[in-house]
C-alpha cells in the first residue's frame, strides 16, 4: 500500500509555532513514528508553503498512491485550485488539520477541500494523521 502525506503552509514549523495550538513534536518525528508503527505501507511524504508545489504533489501522488492524507493548512480557507486539483485525481484523500477548524476564527470554519474529499479529520492533533493511514488500510483489506 502507498500512502502520501501532503502538509501546507507552516506546517514545517511544528514543534516551534504555537505549540499550545500544534504541540511540541516536529513532522518529521511524527513522520518516522508513522513509519515504525506501519511497516508494511511505503509512505511519501511532501510539505511546501506553495500552493503551485502543493498542486503538483497531488497531481504526482495522485495517479501513484492509493491514499493522500492531506493538511492544506491555511490554503484550506482560500484555495480553489487546490479543491479542485483533489477532484482531478484517482486517489482519495482524506483532509487532516491539527487543530479543530470548526473551533477557531470564522474564516476557518469553510474549507475549499472538504467536499472533494473522502473524509475530514479535525482537531485530534497529530493523531489525526494516524488515523487517515488506518482509514486507508482498512478501505483496502
Amino acid at each position: 500500500m502507498k500512502i502520501a502525506i501532503i502538509n501546507g503552509p507552516n506546517l514545517n514549523l511544528l514543534g516551534k509555532r504555537e505549540p499550545e495550538i500544534y504541540g511540541y513534536e516536529t513532522f518529521e518525528d511524527h513522520f518516522k513514528k508513522l513509519k515504525e508503527q506501519f511497516p508494511s505501507v511505503e509512505f511519501n511524504y511532501f510539505q511546501s508553503n506553495v500552493e503551485g508545489e502543493l498542486i503538483d504533489a497531488i497531481q504526482q501522488f495522485g495517479f501513484m498512491a492509493d491514499g493522500i492524507i492531506f493538511n492544506p493548512g491555511g490554503y484550506t480557507h482560500t484555495s480553489i485550485a487546490l479543491g479542485d486539483v483533489v477532484a482531478a485525481v484517482p486517489a482519495k484523500v482524506v483532509e487532516v488539520h491539527i487543530s479543530n477548524i470548526f473551533n477557531r476564527e470564522d474564516f476557518r470554519k469553510y474549507s475549499y477541500i472538504s467536499a472533494k474529499c473522502v473524509g475530514v479529520i479535525s482537531g485530534l492533533g497529530l493523531k489525526g494523521y494516524e488515523l487517515g493511514v488506518r482509514f486507508f488500510i482498512e478501505k483496502n483489506n
